[in-house]
């Protein structure tokens, strides 16, 4: 079988952070399988989000049945992910486990945007420690907070605080595309009037894949020092991540022990 990538979300339209290396990984020959953790049900209908998501990835090549639900499968909620981290980690372990020509894993950034965001990529980074793989972990930024104030965010802006950025240029045409993509979630439109400008903005003024490796030792601290996005909204608490990773870090030291 030819080599393959994963690419994990957390909700439906999270690809938007991705459109580029999506289509990158497709045209190198990769079988590529997009993988929604969450039911995606806080803003809309699941159905509907699922539907909007489908579409955009499959106008960027996926295959429909290289598209997961799992999310839904498994019953975990949006904004629900620290309460179900060990149910995902096991559906992960499994996969990673059937899949022995992976190479590549691409997970939302450790940023401080939406605990889910954060908390998929602590399962990911830390599953994929604790497994003899030679497979490559890059994080993409979706929407963050640091250095803003109120309730202000900062979209498509990996953090210096998780290292240097790689930056693969796009062709304009393909940005325009991206842009036109953007306006394919019409269930998140409240939210797209947010980030709408200003992912349009980077597309129009730097127009680059922005991606990063992981680190294992920066979930042992917030992603930056300012208050985390997440607090501001009041979805989630810093203590309470730190509670869910442990929980997490515990339960993978069980099953593969040293």
């Amino acid at each position: 079988m030819k080599p393959s990538s994963i690419f994990l979300m957390a909700h439906q339209d999270d690809e938007f952070g991705v459109f580029h290396q999506i289509e990158h990984e497709l045209k190198a020959g990769r079988w590529v399988r997009c993988v929604y953790v969450t039911d995606g049900a806080a803003t809309a209908d699941s159905d509907r989000r699922d539907l909007e998501s489908r579409a955009v990835l499959q106008t960027l090549g996926v295959a429909t049945t290289d598209i997961l639900f799992v999310g839904r499968q498994l019953s975990i909620g949006d904004g629900q992910l620290h309460q179900h981290v060990g149910v995902f980690a096991d559906w992960l372990d499994g996969f990673f486990n059937d899949h022995s020509t992976l190479q590549s894993c691409f997970v939302p950034a450790w940023e401080g945007g939406h605990p889910d965001h954060d908390l998929l990529h602590a399962i990911a980074v830390e599953l994929l420690t604790t497994r003899a793989t030679s497979v490559t972990v890059r994080q993409y930024s979706l929407y963050n907070a640091r250095n803003c104030k109120g309730p202000f965010f900062r979209v498509l802006s990996p953090l210096p605080e998780n290292g240097p950025v790689e930056q693969q240029p796009i062709a304009w045409r393909d940005r325009l595309r991206y842009i036109r993509l953007c306006l394919s979630y019409p269930s998140q439109w409240k939210t797209w009037l947010g980030l709408f400008p200003f992912v349009g903005g980077h597309y129009l003024c730097h127009g680059v894949q922005r991606l990063q490796d992981v680190n294992r030792q920066r979930l042992d601290q917030p992603p930056h020092q300012q208050p985390l996005y997440y607090e501001r909204r009041g979805f989630l608490d810093w203590p309470t991540m730190q509670k869910a990773i442990a929980e997490l870090q515990q339960k993978l030291s069980g099953l593969n022990p040293p």
